[in-house]
């Protein structure tokens, strides 16, 4: 398998998780704003405190997963899901783009073409957790 492919999953994963790790520390240093997001994208009112920073724990352990590569078929999988579904419940940003910051959430969409591509090519992302264990060469 080629060691370019490998680096450009690698470099899809860590972009990806850029984006999530900044997503779980908010949870942790601004709930308020947490709860808002839940609230006015998920129609999840009233998080609290407390269940932000459960959260934000649980997001923290799969960003591990994830960024290690470690349990890829579930890790990869569950960002996917996360993410098709944070692009998703902002529909309303799409169908209204020049109004301040609609435009913006376009970036997701690229974003969800990465979390799909990583999935779908998990196999050959080489420096992993999980290719490691499988003793997959990187030559």
């Amino acid at each position: 398998m080629s060691r370019q492919l490998a680096w450009c999953l690698l470099m899809l994963r860590l972009g990806i998780a850029s984006v999530f790790v900044m997503w779980t520390v908010d949870k942790f240093v601004n709930p308020k704003h947490a709860a808002a997001v839940f609230e006015k994208f998920y129609k999840i009112a009233d998080l609290s405190t407390e269940l932000s920073y459960g959260i934000g724990a649980i997001q923290s352990l799969l960003l591990i997963c994830f960024i290690i590569g470690l349990f890829r078929t579930f890790s990869y999988g569950v960002i996917l899901v996360l993410h098709a579904i944070s692009t998703f419940s902002s529909y309303k940003n799409y169908l209204d783009p020049w109004t301040y910051p609609n435009l913006l959430f376009f970036a997701a969409i690229p974003m969800l073409a990465a979390c799909v591509t990583l999935w779908w090519m998990r196999k050959y992302d080489l420096f992993s957790v999980d290719a490691a264990r499988a003793g997959a060469k990187t030559s």
